[in-house]
C-alpha cells in the first residue's frame, strides 16, 4: 500500500461507514420483510427481491472499498466534465430507447439488470458543480459565474422532466441549499418558496385570492428588508391596499346587487337612453367588472411609479420587491397552463388528492391510505419483525421501493421510524462537519451536496409515505430495493466525504 493509501485509510471517518452500512443492513431486512409470505424462502434466495438485493450490496461494498483504498482522490476531479458530459448523453438517449415503465422513461433494459441514468447524473453533477465552483476567481455575485452553476443544475434536471421522472428532478431543488453555503443570497431561497406557495394556493383557493397574499408578502418584504424613511406610513399604505384588495370582491357583489335593484331607477333618473338604445346597456358592464381587473388595473398604473421611485433613490429593495410582485402575476397566471398542459394526468391526480381538491381513495390516493393505515397500525413499537399484515398480505403497492418506510412503520413502530430517521440526520450532519474540515473547496462543496441529495431524497420519501407529499416515486436512500439508487449513493457518500482532511 502506497504512503497516500495508508495515509487516506487513516483519516477514513469510520462513523459515516458505520451509519452507512446500518441503513443497508436495515433496509434488506425490510425488503425481505416487505415480500414475505408463509411459504417465503430464505432471505438470501436470489429469485427474490430480498436475494437480488444481497448481490447488490456485496457489489456496493467492493465498490466503496475500492473508492476508500485504491482510487487516488485526485481522479474524480481530472473527470469530472467527460462524465457530466457522458451523462447527459446516457439521460437523452434513454427516452428514445427505453421502454414505458408507469409512464417514465427513464430505465436501459440490460438483460435480467435495469439501469436508471438519473441515478448516477446526481453524482455527475455534484462533482461538476464542486469542481467549477472551487475555482480561483469563481463568485456567486457574478452573474456569469451563477448562470454556469445554474446551467450546470438545470440542465440535467430538465431532461429529467421529460423523462417523467418528477420525483428524481425535484432532487435537484436541493442543490439551492449548496448554492447558499457558497454566497447565494438566502432571499432566494425565500423567493423560491414564494412560488411554490403561489402555485399551491393559486390551484386551491384561485388566482385573486393568490395575488391579494402577493400583495401582502411583497409588502412585508419591504418593509423587514428595506431602509424605509416612514415604516409606519409604509404599513399603513401597504395593509390598507391588502385590505381594499381583499374587500374589493365583497364590495362589487353589493354594488352589482344594488344596481340590480334600482336598475329602473337608474336608468331614468340618471342616464336617459336614446333611441335604438337598450334601457340596460349603461349598467351592464358592472356584473361583467371582476375584482382581479380592477387590482391589475390599479397595479398598473403604481408599479411604473413605484419603479421610478426606486431608481430616483436607488432603492434595491424596492426594485426587488416591485419585480418578484410581476414575477408573482406571471407565475399566477400560468399556473393551470403548467397543471393542464406540463404534468401527466397521473401527477395532476396525485396533487389534488394531497391538496384536498378531490378525494379518491381506490384510485390514486389508494397507496398514500394504505401507507398511512400500515405506518399507523404500527404504534409505538411496532408489530414485530414479520408481523406485519399490511405489509405480509401486500396491500401497500410497491412497498420495497418508493413505500419501504411504511414497512419500518407498521414492524417496528414509532420508535423504528425514529431510530431510521436519527440515523439518516446523523448521516447528513456527520457529512456537513467532514465537508467543512476539509481544506480544499472542491470537497467541501462536494459534500453539501451529498447531503443535499440525502435530504431531498429523506423528505420527499418519508413526506410521501405519510401523505405530506405526492406520490411522485423516489427512492428513500440505502433502504429501497434497487441496484441503480444503491450504487449511486455508495458512490456519492465514499468520496470524498469519509475522507477528513
Amino acid at each position: 500500500m502506497t504512503e497516500q493509501h495508508a495515509h487516506k485509510r487513516q483519516s477514513i471517518d469510520w462513523a459515516v461507514i458505520v451509519t452507512y452500512l446500518l441503513l443497508v443492513l436495515i433496509g434488506w431486512i425490510n425488503i425481505y420483510a416487505s415480500i414475505h409470505s408463509a411459504d417465503s424462502p430464505s432471505i438470501f434466495d436470489l429469485g427474490t427481491r430480498s436475494g437480488k438485493q444481497f448481490v447488490w450490496i456485496l457489489t456496493s461494498l467492493g465498490l466503496a472499498g475500492a473508492i476508500l483504498f485504491l482510487l487516488p482522490s485526485r481522479l474524480w476531479e481530472s473527470i469530472c466534465i467527460p462524465f457530466y458530459i457522458l451523462v447527459l448523453f446516457l439521460l437523452m438517449v434513454v427516452i428514445f430507447v427505453s421502454n414505458d415503465v408507469k409512464g417514465s422513461h427513464s430505465w436501459f433494459d440490460l438483460g435480467p439488470v435495469r439501469f436508471q441514468p438519473a441515478e448516477i447524473s446526481k453524482i455527475a453533477t455534484s462533482l461538476l458543480l464542486a469542481f467549477v465552483m472551487s475555482m480561483q476567481n469563481f463568485r456567486l455575485s457574478k452573474l456569469k459565474d451563477l448562470a454556469i452553476a445554474a446551467a450546470i443544475i438545470i440542465l440535467p434536471m430538465l431532461i429529467i422532466v421529460a423523462e417523467s421522472e418528477t420525483g428524481s428532478a425535484l432532487v435537484y431543488l436541493g442543490f439551492v441549499f449548496v448554492l447558499y453555503r457558497e454566497g447565494f443570497s438566502g432571499w432566494w431561497l425565500g423567493l423560491f418558496g414564494l412560488v411554490v406557495a403561489l402555485f399551491i394556493s393559486t390551484l386551491t383557493i384561485g388566482i385573486y385570492w393568490s395575488i391579494v397574499g402577493l400583495i401582502a408578502a411583497m409588502v412585508l418584504f419591504y418593509v423587514l428588508t428595506g431602509n424605509v424613511s416612514h415604516p409606519w406610513r409604509t404599513v399603513f399604505l401597504g395593509m390598507g391596499s391588502v385590505a381594499f384588495a381583499a374587500l374589493l370582491p365583497a364590495a362589487l357583489d353589493e354594488a352589482c346587487a344594488l344596481i340590480e335593484g334600482h336598475i329602473d331607477y337608474l336608468n331614468h333618473r340618471i342616464w336617459v337612453p336614446q333611441e335604438g338604445e337598450s334601457a340596460r346597456y349603461f349598467w351592464s358592464f358592472l356584473p361583467k367588472l371582476k375584482p382581479i381587473y380592477v387590482v391589475l388595473a390599479l397595479s398598473t398604473g403604481a408599479l411604473p411609479i413605484l419603479l421610478y421611485k426606486a431608481y430616483r433613490k436607488k432603492d434595491l429593495t424596492l426594485a426587488i420587491a416591485v419585480g418578484a410582485f410581476l414575477i408573482g402575476i406571471l407565475l399566477s397566471f400560468s399556473t393551470d397552463y403548467i397543471f393542464d398542459n406540463v404534468l401527466q394526468p397521473h401527477q395532476q391526480s396525485r396533487i389534488e388528492v394531497l391538496l384536498g381538491m378531490k378525494e379518491d381513495p381506490s384510485g390514486v390516493g389508494y397507496n398514500v391510505n394504505q401507507s398511512k393505515i400500515a405506518i399507523g397500525s404500527g404504534g409505538l413499537l411496532g408489530k414485530g419483525f414479520l408481523q406485519g399484515t399490511q405489509t405480509t398480505f401486500g396491500f401497500v403497492p410497491e412497498q420495497t421501493t418508493d413505500f419501504i418506510f411504511c414497512t419500518v412503520g407498521e414492524e417496528w413502530g414509532f420508535v423504528g421510524c425514529l431510530v431510521v430517521i436519527a440515523l439518516y440526520v446523523f448521516l447528513i450532519a456527520r457529512i456537513l462537519i467532514d465537508a467543512e474540515s476539509c481544506r480544499g473547496n472542491f470537497t467541501r462543496i462536494y459534500g453539501y451536496c451529498v447531503a443535499a441529495c440525502i435530504f431531498m431524497h429523506l423528505f420527499i420519501n418519508v413526506g410521501m409515505t405519510v401523505g405530506l407529499m405526492p406520490v411522485i416515486g423516489i427512492p428513500l436512500p440505502l433502504l429501497s430495493y434497487g441496484g441503480s439508487s444503491l450504487w449511486a449513493f455508495t458512490i456519492l457518500i465514499h468520496f470524498p466525504i469519509p475522507v477528513q482532511k
